[in-house]
């Protein structure tokens, strides 16, 4: 009588449950869910009349449309996988990964046909390129052909353990790797997480994250177990986030820090009168205290912070609320909520080691690397079978991330160990200057990283962004993180910049700022 583990689970139960209810908002579009699961059958025949069996890749390069989330059930259901690819990487980067996962389609949204038409001589393995929106010469039209079809597909018999989608990580230092995530790790990141957050049909979940990211943080698939309704974000702006929160009714959505720095720090203008108890997720990177005191604070929104990574389906942690904390003063429980948190019921066990893979006291000071293993942590990385050894070691995953447990158990991120700053000997947490800086009242973001300095061999180099008509100086940012931190974690150089390089998921791209900043040193 057992069952697998795969969200078209979850997929069948909303067919026969919610079919009348809204399903998904894009612009002018609204689709139920009767009429999302017709189109998603259609392209799922149309695919398989291409020649797609199990197994096989489909590939994606597309903003948060309609079109992009019926990838998720269309490819799946019949056994072939889904690679979305990040739309902000360059033609090249495209070419690497339609081949590397050997992807045989193309679907592209009508931004990045010309850039997919200026790499297909170098895809010899794609038989068909579709253009999910716009007409140009040698696509094939996805609505046309959607609409000409049959809804009459043959579904696969899916086994848990077959891969569901590969997520290709941004590849800052080298190629990106293929994350290979079965059905069983979404399914179980879905059930770890309306195990932890409640949602309902009555809810409606705006897409301000970028669905091609760790498959939404399995949003694609949550959205549709709860009945709720997609509201499709196309770009990532403050003004269009607030009004279709008004307008549509949001109750819920999901962004990095750096969307809710850029949020919080709308005018009254842009704002209008949103309404309050907005919830909402951020993981991507450590939030700020003060990020998380301003958006509660001032929007009346509740921000629960969860911890993952791609390799990880994504979510590890949650930061779950206890009964103790309710009575706490608003700066405090922020200090609390900005911690990575405790595991979720099912994503599997959770360590922080040391360099000989001990784990650390529990006391809010020793420094170790987070290690994972259970049902969230991905199959490995497609076709690279050294990647995958360095990753995963003796049945654990070595996320990179370097924390500390507190004595209560929650764990607490203080950086990645490549942006850990090594000066003079000491350690020093980018974070936790970023997050001193992030409460002075001139200041909108800010990003730290270490800079080659000749007597302490590193020392911080802050990069700020001042809020508009703001002003400041370099001594007053100094003297303001000297107040607050030991001496030696005083950035030694504070620039003021316009703005700071982020992925498309909204994280700081900090190789950029150390590879391309025009400083003097001494």
């Amino acid at each position: 009588m057992e069952t697998p583990l795969t969200p078209m689970e979850f997929a069948r139960r909303a067919r026969r449950l919610y079919a009348r209810r809204e399903a998904v908002v894009d612009g002018d579009i609204r689709l139920t869910y009767a009429q999302f699961f017709d189109r998603c059958d259609r392209w799922s025949a149309v695919l398989q009349s291409f020649g797609v069996a199990q197994g096989d890749r489909v590939a994606y390069i597309a903003p948060n449309t309609h079109s992009l989330l019926e990838s998720f059930y269309a490819v799946p259901q019949i056994g072939a996988i889904v690679v979305p690819i990040n739309y902000r990487l360059i033609p090249d980067d495209f070419a690497y990964i339609i081949n590397h996962s050997g992807s045989r389609i193309v679907c592209a949204h009508s931004d990045y046909l010309d850039a997919v038409d200026s790499i297909r001589d170098q895809l010899p393995g794609v038989t068909h390129f579709v253009a999910l929106e716009g007409e140009k010469a040698g696509w094939l039209d996805y609505e046309a052909t959607l609409a000409a079809s049959s809804p009459t597909f043959q579904a696969a018999e899916i086994a848990e353990t077959d891969l569901l989608a590969i997520n290709y990580t941004s590849g800052t230092t080298a190629r990106p790797k293929g994350v290979m995530i079965t059905h069983r790790n979404a399914a179980l990141n879905v059930l770890n997480t309306l195990a932890h957050h409640h949602l309902g049909p009555q809810d409606r979940y705006l897409w301000t994250l970028p669905m091609f990211h760790a498959n939404g943080w399995t949003f694609v698939w949550i959205v549709t177990a709860r009945g709720m309704a997609h509201i499709c974000l196309r770009k990532v702006e403050p003004r269009a986030i607030f009004q279709l929160i008004t307008d549509e009714r949001v109750t819920m959505f999901c962004a990095a820090p750096t969307v809710l720095i850029a949020v919080a720090s709308a005018s009254p203008e842009v704002r209008g009168t949103p309404p309050r108890g907005v919830r909402l997720f951020t993981a991507g990177a450590p939030p700020a205290a003060a990020t998380i005191e301003r958006v509660e604070g001032e929007l009346g929104w509740e921000i629960t912070h969860v911890y993952g990574l791609t390799e990880t389906s994504p979510f590890i942690t949650i930061c779950e609320p206890l009964p103790e904390h309710d009575n706490l003063p608003l700066e405090a429980h922020a200090v609390l909520k900005a911690r990575q948190g405790v595991e979720l019921v099912a994503s599997g066990e959770l360590r922080v080691v040391d360099p000989e893979g001990q784990e650390v006291p529990h006391d809010g000071m020793t420094l170790g690397e987070l290690t994972v293993r259970g049902n969230v942590v991905m199959k490995g990385y497609f076709n690279d079978p050294e990647s995958t050894a360095r990753a995963i070691r003796k049945g654990w995953f070595y996320t990179g991330d370097a924390g500390v447990v507190h004595p209560d158990g929650y764990v607490e991120i203080r950086d990645r160990f490549k942006d850990v700053i090594i000066s003079g000997g000491e350690n020093i947490s980018s974070v936790e200057i970023e997050g001193v800086l992030l409460r002075h009242p001139a200041v909108q973001e800010v990003a730290v990283v270490g800079m080659a300095h000749e007597r302490w061999g590193e020392a911080p180099h802050a990069f700020v962004v001042l809020k508009a008509g703001a002003a400041s100086s370099e001594a007053e940012m100094k003297q303001f993180v000297r107040d607050h931190l030991a001496h030696f974690k005083t950035p030694q150089w504070v620039s003021f910049v316009d703005e700071l390089p982020k992925t498309a998921t909204g994280k700081i791209q900090k190789y950029v700022l150390r590879g391309g900043a025009a400083i003097t040193r001494q």
